[in-house]
């Protein structure tokens, strides 16, 4: 056999629990007139965005029946078609506006019941 021993284990360092040492919690910046402007333009510009491709939605559900009632009419259905691709590529869009747009209004919100809205 060997003489040779196996190394020593490592020390034992015990594990604390919790944060670490100074550790605190960051606070929200402070909401300025500016950020509740933003909050105010994303806000509309998702309704307006939404409201648009709802009627585009609409428009090419018409020019589909335009469309179908007629074959000289043909050029509505590609029209239809047109207007699915720009919804399609308008969601991400709506999407973008919505969300952070949402999360600024709920902040705005939160801080006008806890009262520390200077307004």
């Amino acid at each position: 056999m060997s003489d040779q021993q196996p190394p020593p284990p490592p020390p034992h360092r015990p594990h604390t629990s919790g944060a670490p040492w100074g550790f605190v919690q960051p606070r929200d910046p402070e909401i300025t007139p500016g950020y509740r402007r933003r909050a105010t333009i994303l806000t509309w510009a998702a309704i307006v965005q939404g409201a648009l491709m709802a009627v585009a939605l609409v428009v090419s559900v018409v020019f589909l029946i335009l469309a179908d009632q007629d074959t000289r009419n043909a050029a509505y259905g590609y029209l239809a078609l047109v207007l699915w691709v720009a919804i399609a590529a308008g969601v991400p869009v709506l999407l973008a506006l919505t969300i952070p747009g949402a999360r600024m209004r709920r902040r705005l919100r939160e801080q006008n019941r806890a009262g520390n809205s200077p307004w």
